[in-house]
């Protein structure tokens, strides 16, 4: 797997190798992130020291300012994490291009930060000025700080989760920005669509909804949800970034959930991927759809 990892500039986080796309025979349940100074190995299956040991050496020693190497185990229960190489570093602040963002280790599943959404953070920040931004399953507030960074009047974050929200607010002060043109919404979205509506109408949505979440959301089922509800939310011209995360839906499953349920919706494009998030089969990774909102009675 060695000779497979590759970076660019070392200040940037960015994922190093992407296993989990299927591209690398052997190695599919492998993923290495770096989150300076913390090089991170992901395992979906389990792996012996033989296994990790030369790849955290390598980490260690050819990443400039790596100071520890770490790995976490999403094939066990509750996603436990080991320091292999270097300090024992649970939290640091990330770089994207110019943004900043806090990334924690060992406190849950994912780390604050989804480096495969690096294009729609960058769409976003060129296309937000003086628009009015409604971030759904807003998570750590990614989507907002880019926003706000590209000029946004205001950003409504919405999430179930107030602990991500607090990280999310942390995230704006650590990009300086302007709290004042930012809302944080604890709540539950499907329980919510009238106070959502009360609140726009909005120029610009981002949905990024997880595929499923225990007592929350189970987006194959979900998704037709939202998407119905659009016309009491958007400004008429508005546009739309849909995204689906789940190996199990392609790109058909959600054009054909906003045909049946948002026809005044118009496909504009599919945002690529890094480079680096190479799949072998299309449709796996991450799928992120451009559309307008043009309501045909307007």
């Amino acid at each position: 797997m060695i000779e497979f990892i590759r970076w660019h500039d070392l200040s940037q986080t960015q994922r190093l190798f992407h296993g989990r796309g299927h591209a690398y025979q052997g190695y599919e349940h492998v993923n290495v992130d770096w989150f300076a100074p913390v090089a991170l190995i992901t395992l979906y299956k389990e792996e012996d020291a033989s296994f990790l040991m030369p790849i955290a050496h390598y980490l260690m020693t050819n990443l400039s300012g790596c100071q520890s190497v770490q790995v976490q185990y999403r094939c066990r229960p509750m996603a436990p994490r080991k320091v292999l190489l270097g300090e024992d570093i649970t939290e640091t602040v990330v770089q994207e291009h110019t943004r900043k963002y806090q990334v924690r280790f060992g406190r849950s599943q994912n780390h604050g930060l989804f480096l495969d959404m690096v294009n729609g953070r960058d769409w976003l920040a060129q296309h937000a000025r003086h628009k009015k931004v409604l971030n759904l399953f807003s998570y750590t507030c990614a989507f907002s700080v880019a926003a706000i960074q590209g000029g946004a009047s205001e950003v409504v974050n919405v999430d179930l989760s107030k602990a991500s929200l607090a990280v999310g607010r942390e995230n704006h002060k650590l990009n300086q920005q302007d709290l004042t043109k930012v809302k944080f919404q604890g709540i539950d979205i499907f329980k919510s669509f009238g106070r959502l509506k009360k609140l726009g109408p909005f120029d610009i949505l981002v949905c990024d909804p997880p595929s499923f979440q225990k007592g929350s959301v189970n987006i194959q089922r979900d998704y037709g949800k939202i998407i119905r509800r659009l016309p009491d939310f958007m400004a008429s011209g508005a546009d739309l970034l849909l995204c689906l995360n789940s190996p199990d839906l392609d790109e058909a499953f959600l054009k054909a959930q906003v045909a049946e349920h948002c026809s005044d919706c118009q496909f504009i494009e599919q945002l690529d991927n890094p480079e680096v998030f190479k799949e072998a089969h299309q449709g796996k990774g991450l799928k992120v759809l451009h559309y307008k909102f043009k309501p045909s009675s307007v």
